[in-house]
C-alpha cells in the first residue's frame, strides 16, 4: 500500500517508524490496554508516551504550537491511526482524541488559546476532549439545548454533555452550546472549558464494551470568561463540522487498521488449525472467505487514502471522508466478524485478540457520525451536483 501515490517518501518512513514504535512499547503496558478498570490510566499513560515520542504532534496545526508541520497531514494521521488500531484500540483512542479534543483550537483558536493548549496537547501534558453530544442530540446537533448566557464580561453554561470521550480524565473540553445569534444550528457557539471550571461535574461515567474513559458531564452555573470563546459567537456549528471533517477519514483508518490485525489472526488461525487431515486454509470456504476479507480491506484503503489525499491537496471532501468512514468501519466489522469465525469457539473467548477488536470495531460505525449519517451526506451531495449541472445546463 506505502507504494500508492497518495504518498510520499515521508509518510513510508512514518509507517515504518510508527510499527517499529508500536513493536518495542506497546507490550510495556499491554495488562492496561484491555481491562476495564485500567482504562483512565492506560490512557493517561498512553497520552504521556505518545507525547514523549513525538506522535501526538501530527494531529496539532502549527510549528509554532508543537504540531509537525504548518498545517495538520491527513494522511500522516490516517497511517498513525491504522498502526495504532493494528497494535492496540486504545492507543488508537488516545492519539485520536488528542486530536479531535484540540483541532477547534487548531482551527479558530486566538494566538493566546493555540500557545496555551497546543503545545500541551503535543507533548502529551494535557488531556484534551471534544464535547458535542447530548442525551437529545446525537446526530442531529442543530438540535444541542446546552445554553451560554451572555451575562456581561461572561458567559454561563447550563445543561448537560454525554458520551463524552476522555470525560473524567481530560484537562480541558471543547464545548458547543446555544448562545441563540439565530435559530438552529446558526445559534451555537464553542468554548474552552478546563476541567477544574466551577460548576462543571462529571455526572456519570459510562462503560462500554470496549473500555475506554467515557462520562456524561453536567454545566449547573459554569461561569466562563469571554476569552474562552473559540471563534466567533455563532460559528460554533461550522467549527463542529470543520473538525469532524479533518479527523472522520481518519476513523475509517483506525476501523482499517482493525480490519489488518483481523486478517493476519485469520491467516494464522487457517494455516495452523488441522481438522479432517489437512488445515483448515485447505478448505475452499476457507480461501473464499480470506478472499473477500482481503477484497475488503483493500477497497477500504483506497478510499480512505483518496479522501486523506485530497483533503491535503486542499480539496473538498465532505462526501469522499463519508465514503471512506462508511465503507471502511462496516466493512471491518465483516472482516472481524470473519476472523471471529474462523476461529470458531476461541474467538468469541474473552480476552482473545479476535474477540477484543469485535468489542472494539462496533463504536466506529456510531461515533463521529453514524454509517446512515454518512449515507445521507452522500445521497444529498450527489443530488445537489445533479441539480448543479442540471441547472447550468439549462
Amino acid at each position: 500500500m506505502l507504494d500508492w501515490p497518495f504518498f510520499e517518501a515521508r509518510h513510508r518512513t512514518l509507517a515504518t517508524d510508527i510499527d517499529a514504535w508500536c513493536n518495542e512499547h506497546l507490550p510495556a503496558v499491554s495488562s492496561l490496554l484491555h481491562e476495564r478498570d485500567g482504562a483512565d490510566e492506560g490512557c493517561r499513560q498512553l497520552v504521556r508516551m505518545l507525547g514523549e515520542a513525538g506522535w501526538l504532534r501530527y494531529g496539532i496545526g502549527g510549528r509554532t504550537y508543537g504540531g509537525d508541520g504548518d498545517e495538520i497531514d491527513t494522511r500522516a494521521v490516517c497511517l498513525l491511526r491504522e498502526t495504532l488500531a493494528k497494535h492496540a484500540g486504545l492507543a488508537d483512542f488516545a492519539l485520536a482524541m488528542q486530536g479531535l479534543g484540540s483541532g477547534a483550537i487548531t482551527l479558530a483558536g486566538t494566538q493566546a488559546q493555540k500557545q496555551r493548549y497546543l503545545p500541551a496537547v503535543a507533548n502529551g501534558t494535557a488531556i484534551a476532549a471534544f464535547a458535542l453530544t447530548e442525551p437529545e442530540s446525537g446526530s442531529d446537533v442543530a438540535a444541542l439545548t446546552l445554553t451560554a448566557h451572555d451575562d456581561g464580561d461572561a458567559y454561563v453554561l447550563d445543561g448537560e454533555k454525554t458520551w463524552i470521550s476522555n470525560g473524567g480524565i481530560a484537562d480541558f473540553y471543547i464545548v458547543f452550546a446555544r448562545t441563540g445569534e439565530a435559530p438552529g444550528a446558526r445559534g451555537i457557539s464553542a468554548f474552552i472549558v478546563d476541567a477544574d471550571t466551577p460548576g462543571l461535574t462529571i455526572a456519570e461515567r459510562l462503560e462500554v464494551i470496549a473500555p475506554h474513559p467515557l462520562a456524561r458531564l453536567e454545566f449547573a452555573g459554569a461561569r466562563l470568561s469571554k476569552r474562552c470563546m473559540l471563534g466567533a459567537p455563532g460559528e460554533g456549528f461550522k467549527l463542529a463540522m470543520r473538525t469532524l471533517d479533518i479527523f472522520r477519514t481518519s476513523v475509517a483508518a483506525a476501523a482499517l487498521g482493525f480490519a489488518r490485525r483481523a486478517l493476519a489472526e485469520a491467516l494464522h488461525r487457517a494455516s495452523t488449525r488441522h481438522l479432517f487431515g489437512q488445515t483448515l486454509s485447505d478448505l475452499p470456504l476457507t480461501q473464499a472467505k480470506l478472499a473477500q476479507m482481503a477484497l475488503t480491506i483493500d477497497s477500504a484503503a483506497l478510499l480512505v487514502y483518496r479522501a486523506a489525499w485530497m483533503r491535503d491537496q486542499g480539496k473538498r471532501v465532505t462526501r469522499e471522508a463519508a465514503m471512506a468512514k462508511w465503507h471502511a468501519t462496516e466493512g471491518a466489522q465483516q472482516v472481524i466478524d470473519a476472523a471471529v469465525q474462523i476461529w470458531g469457539a476461541q474467538g468469541v473467548q474473552s480476552g482473545t485478540t479476535v474477540e477484543t477488536l469485535y468489542r472494539e470495531i462496533r463504536a466506529l460505525r456510531i461515533y463521529e457520525g453514524a454509517t446512515e449519517v454518512q449515507q445521507l451526506i452522500v445521497g444529498r451531495d450527489l443530488l445537489a451536483q445533479y441539480a448543479a449541472r442540471e441547472g447550468a445546463v439549462r
